[in-house]
């Protein structure tokens, strides 16, 4: 099962990827002397761009085999197994077991998928706070 980003989210990092991306070519285009600063523009919207990409390939948690896994550098990895206790605090479900702690972001996942995760994590016979 894969648990999608939320469009919003997306749309945001494109947006502001663009909108660095054009304030760099302008201000390349009206200086006369193209200065160090002006290329920290590029490097700002490559970053949004990457996120944006990168969201859109990847998806924000996987399912399966048991295991939960986040779809991003250095996420973590569960057993589903394993999970001793699930808290839904300020717009996030905060995983534990005995020995890991994972959080994941409830407001960059799509409604659709939101309603799946619910629905798996309340397959699981623990403890909700």
């Amino acid at each position: 099962m894969k648990i999608l980003y939320e469009k919003k989210q997306m749309k945001f990092n494109l947006f502001f990827g663009l909108f660095w991306l054009a304030s760099a070519i302008i201000q390349i285009l009206i200086s006369e002397k193209i200065k160090e600063i002006h290329y920290y523009w590029f490097v700002i919207s490559g970053i949004y761009l990457a996120v944006y990409f990168y969201q859109n390939r990847e998806k924000y948690l996987t399912i399966e085999n048991g295991i939960i896994t986040q779809n991003w550098p250095f996420g973590k990895k569960m057993n589903l197994n394993e999970i001793k206790q699930i808290r839904h605090f300020a717009g996030e479900y905060i995983l534990k077991s005995e020995s890991q702690k994972m959080t994941i972001n409830i407001q960059l996942i799509e409604k659709n998928s939101l309603s799946d995760l619910k629905a798996e994590l309340e397959k699981l016979s623990v403890e909700w706070n």
